[in-house]
């Protein structure tokens, strides 16, 4: 066990990014296994969505991520796969009106300092 305590909170925190690096390794292979038995838009989707996490937090390489999305399009291209479109619907946002910014005072000058003789 380690002694100072940097060390200690080291150990403390490596401890917790292993479980969430864990966590994030096996929500990968699951996506990637469940697209691999059945080929799906959402199937597709969610395996892209758990690789650029695992890209995002460091686990792989943006390269390798790249890469696997690829060959990921390109599974699901032979396989006929469309990709899914969200189903949230997009409201039109009202024009932001400007606003006319605050007139700011005019900052006051210093007295000038008195010469010493």
């Amino acid at each position: 066990m380690p002694i100072i305590k940097s060390a200690k909170k080291r150990v403390r925190v490596a401890r917790k990014a292993t479980i969430r690096n864990a966590k994030t390794k096996r929500t990968l292979r699951t996506a990637l296994k469940s697209f691999a038995s059945k080929a799906t838009g959402s199937s597709h989707s969610k395996a892209q969505s758990a690789l650029d996490k695992a890209g995002k937090k460091g686990l792989l390489h943006k390269n390798k991520v790249a890469r696997k999305k690829r060959q990921l399009a390109r599974a699901a291209k032979k396989a006929g796969v469309k990709p899914t479109v969200s189903t949230k619907k997009t409201v039109a946002k009202k024009p932001a009106t400007k606003k006319a910014a605050p007139k700011k005072p005019a900052a006051k000058k210093k007295p000038a300092a008195k010469k010493k003789k």
